[in-house]
């Protein structure tokens, strides 16, 4: 049977169009006004839809959408909405305040991820690096940066997890329905979609763009799913991080290689390319291409541009996590590229490897990323320093302390997950006027100014909305199951909005140890079921479909939920998204977070819960190992390291237990006259003021922009300009240096001072080098030096740079005076770096040269 199909547009009256306007376009993901619109529709038909805008308006009926146009109410406050929207489409941004406004077609940044997590109603994500990336884009637009994204559109995205009647994890794949959701296929003058194709194998596979309109910003999401494509092709764009290897390696050639191949069919040409995480690494191949075919620039010309232009943030704080590929797979794909940029084959593999002499070494994307980006950076300054110590063999001779990745730690979009509850308090309260998209960080000291009994009030109603949401999600989730009507009805006797209540949520990789505060389960018996002091937890997450052991903590959960003693008490909600999130984060009063450290690169979760008026109980791990004060919630041990882990589980479960029972519980149950913890509220405003005003997303964007974008924005326009002049003098001006390098000698350091110094004065340090054919200036000569250790190593180095004094016929003397500000035992050592006005890093692997 041939089933064929026609599409009918929902007959918006005039008075609504509007809300066609607002569906289309993610800003009504952080607008709330905007989202009541449709909920004052149909509040059915809106939590039926998953609170998809444009569904809604489809299934609203006709006579309800009549109702609501002759509604003047309704009409004015879709009016005022609309307005406020195109305002801030129109309004002049912060960026442009700043920087000045630029060309369309030449955007900033192009940013690239695997997974956008900005509104359930777009399912394209799975879980932290999505939301992390819609929120970055989201902020991006709040500030007016000129950024433009590239992603994938997945027909069924990530799984929707249930549980069956065994507590096992089931997953379930629905198609996604395209016509609901707010993307639009790309077309040309003509009206015609946009196609545009990859070699696979051998194979020319086409795919499609389709625009997703972020604020003021684009989206552009590619799909392979098209007729002309193979089968096999045509899913290529079926599932986020599919497990089969061949094909995930095609959707990162797709992401990266087709990623550009977009850009390049819609005439956009950034300055800057943001690799988030390796999924789309691949990017810099076709970048690589693209120079040497259409600017007849040679592979080392190319790649100075690339390499300069180019922003690496890796997500990944151990090695197994960074996505690797065998060599035999890596070729059947990517052996063209090897001739077209005129390599042999294990010269092209070296591109992704730690040791490119070992040929059984796989192929790995974090090393590509790193490998041509010379702006690198890890998800929180922990992650940043594990990051550095990881790839420590990629930049040989340069200190852990200085090898080029730093950190930018994450942060969350204020508007998508503050409560509008509290955001009305802010407003109330606040001294000057209000800005929704301000990046002035001052606006989080306002928390003082409100009443501890507002606050608390304040979030006391969202508990309450929290736990109404875990009834009615429990008794769903029952009922799906089979349960008896009795059993679902129980769900209504489930939480107590009054007591002290622990959110969890997580991807339940082992090591985010879901289970830890089940490890002693007596023990949280006795915490739970308090008679005068109860604690209760509400815990939600999925574990990865291969992941066994991580379905094997959902089932030990789901058991210790069921035991009559602790049903009322322990509950787990399935199918953790978006909307789950908002909820926990918004309503829990204590967010739990296990992980093994330093395994967590950054979690924002906290964060969201944070500026919420939630209070932290994590290991000091991720962002929480900076943002712990003592005085902004609680942490688990103080940072230690373990090598037996089974031993760290039993220490740190106990460490919880133990801070549960004798500061959290007894902070929570502290109260007033009034029935009001003020010492607790004392902790909820410090968390508020110190997480919202640090770790949110514009504070995160500000941060990448001052850092990366900008800097390679003035890079590219050097390296390219008078037909890539610079571009092809740094490259040879590099090559010149590699070749004379080893020429270049430290022949003599001497030491002028008085037989005795003290703290404060002067010591002069000069250096004789033998430079060979390398000029004076095309070197930087340093003093690297600092207060010597008990193991005669320099603790907390300094560098200052040495100058020239003059010249011999073999040698020239630099000289440098550094300060002894402290009494002890100094040490140095004189280095030489390349010193090129035009590097995008100081250092660089194979070109710093230690005295001997």
């Amino acid at each position: 049977m041939k089933i064929r199909s026609f599409t009918v547009l929902p007959t918006t009256p005039a008075k609504l169009k509007p809300l066609l306007g607002l569906a289309n376009n993610l800003w009504f993901s952080w607008n709330w006004d905007a989202r009541q619109l449709f909920a004052k529709l149909d509040v059915n038909a809106w939590k039926k839809t998953g609170k998809n805008p444009l569904r809604t308006l489809c299934d609203v009926s006709q006579k309800k959408l009549e109702e609501a146009s002759q509604n003047r109410q309704y009409v004015a406050e879709l009016e005022a909405v609309y307005t406020s929207f195109k305002k801030y489409l129109s309004s002049k941004t912060w960026f442009e305040d700043q920087h000045g406004k630029r060309e369309k077609e030449r955007p900033l940044v192009a940013y690239f991820s695997a997974e956008y997590g900005m509104h359930e109603s777009l399912p394209i994500y799975s879980g932290g690096l999505g939301v992390l990336s819609g929120d970055h884009l989201k902020s991006a637009s709040d500030l007016g940066i000129p950024l433009v994204a590239i992603g994938l559109l997945y027909r069924q995205g990530y799984f929707r997890q249930g549980l069956d009647a065994n507590g096992i994890q089931q997953e379930m794949y629905p198609e996604n329905d395209w016509f609901s959701i707010p993307a639009v296929q790309v077309k040309d003058e003509k009206g015609h979609s946009i196609i545009v194709s990859i070699d696979l194998a051998g194979e020319e596979v086409f795919f499609q763009v389709w625009q997703v309109d972020v604020g003021r910003l684009h989206l552009y999401l590619l799909d392979t799913n098209l007729p002309i494509n193979s089968p096999s092709n045509r899913d290529i764009t079926k599932r986020l991080y599919d497990s089969d290897r061949d094909m995930r390696i095609r959707q990162e050639i797709l992401l990266g290689i087709g990623g550009i191949r977009a850009l390049k069919a819609l005439k956009i040409e950034p300055s800057v390319f943001h690799i988030n995480e390796g999924h789309s690494a691949f990017l810099v191949l076709e970048r690589l291409v693209h120079l040497m075919h259409e600017q007849a620039l040679k592979y080392d010309e190319a790649k100075e541009i690339v390499w300069s232009t180019n922003v690496f943030t890796t997500h990944t704080p151990v090695p197994e996590g960074n996505e690797r590929f065998n060599p035999d797979l890596v070729k059947k794909y990517l052996h063209s590229y090897a001739a077209t940029l005129k390599m042999t084959w294990n010269e092209f593999l070296a591109l992704g490897r730690e040791f490119p002499e070992n040929e059984d070494e796989e192929f790995c994307m974090t090393i590509l990323g790193l490998n041509f980006s010379s702006m690198s950076n890890g998800v929180s300054k922990l992650h940043g320093k594990i990051s550095r110590q990881m790839w420590q063999k990629l930049y040989p001779q340069i200190p852990p302390s200085e090898i080029p990745i730093g950190h930018v730690t994450n942060g969350v979009h204020t508007l998508t997950w503050i409560s509008k509850w509290l955001e009305g308090l802010f407003i109330r309260y606040m001294q000057t006027s209000y800005n929704r998209e301000t990046a002035d960080f001052s606006f989080w000291k306002t928390v003082s100014e409100i009443p501890a009994s507002e606050l608390w009030h304040t979030h006391l109603e969202r508990k309450k909305g929290l736990i109404k949401f875990v009834r009615e999600q429990i008794a769903i989730q029952r009922q799906k199951r089979g349960a008896s009507l009795s059993e679902i009805n129980k769900a209504e006797e489930i939480l107590d909005p009054y007591a002290l209540t622990i959110g969890f949520a997580r991807r339940f990789a082992p090591y985010k140890r879901g289970d830890l505060i089940f490890r002693d389960v007596e023990r949280l018996i006795n915490i739970v079921t308090s008679a005068d002091r109860p604690v209760q937890l509400i815990i939600a997450g999925k574990a990865h479909p291969a992941d066994t052991l991580g379905k094997s903590i959902i089932k030990k959960i789901f058991d210790t939920c069921n035991r009559p003693d602790l049903y009322r008490r322990i509950v787990f909600i399935e199918d953790y998204d978006l909307n789950v999130a908002r909820f926990l984060v918004q309503g829990v009063d204590v967010w739990l977070n296990t992980p093994r450290r330093p395994m967590e690169a950054s979690g924002t979760s906290g964060m969201k819960a944070a500026m919420n008026g939630v209070l932290n109980l994590s290991i000091l791990d991720g962002w929480w190992d900076e943002a712990f004060d003592g005085t902004n919630g609680w942490a688990i041990g103080h940072g230690e390291s373990y090598q037996n882990h089974q031993y760290q589980d039993e220490v740190e479960a106990n460490l919880l237990y133990r801070i549960i029972e004798n500061e959290v519980v007894p902070l929570y149950y502290d109260r007033d006259e009034q029935n009001i913890p003020l010492k607790w509220m004392e902790m909820v405003k410090r968390s508020i003021q110190s997480c919202g005003e640090e770790f949110n997303a514009h504070n995160m964007l500000m941060k990448y922009l001052q850092q990366y974008y900008l800097r390679g924005e003035q890079l590219y326009h050097i390296l390219t300009q008078n037909k890539y002049s610079e571009a092809k003098h740094l490259s040879k001006w590099r090559k010149e240096l590699h070749a004379n390098w080893e020429h270049i000698k430290i022949i003599d350091v001497g030491i002028k001072s008085k037989e005795v110094v003290y703290s404060g004065e002067e010591v002069e340090i000069s250096a004789q080098i033998k430079l060979g054919v390398v000029a004076p200036d095309d070197v930087i000569v340093e003093v690297y030096y600092g207060l010597l250790s008990g193991e005669k190593e320099i603790e907390n180095p300094q560098r200052i740079r040495m100058y020239m004094e003059y010249s011999e016929a073999d040698f020239t003397v630099f000289t440098a005076k550094i300060i002894c500000n402290y009494g002890g035992r100094y040490g140095h050592v004189v280095r030489i770096l390349p010193g090129h006005p035009h590097l995008a890093v100081e250092f660089i692997p194979e070109l710093i040269k230690w005295e001997e």
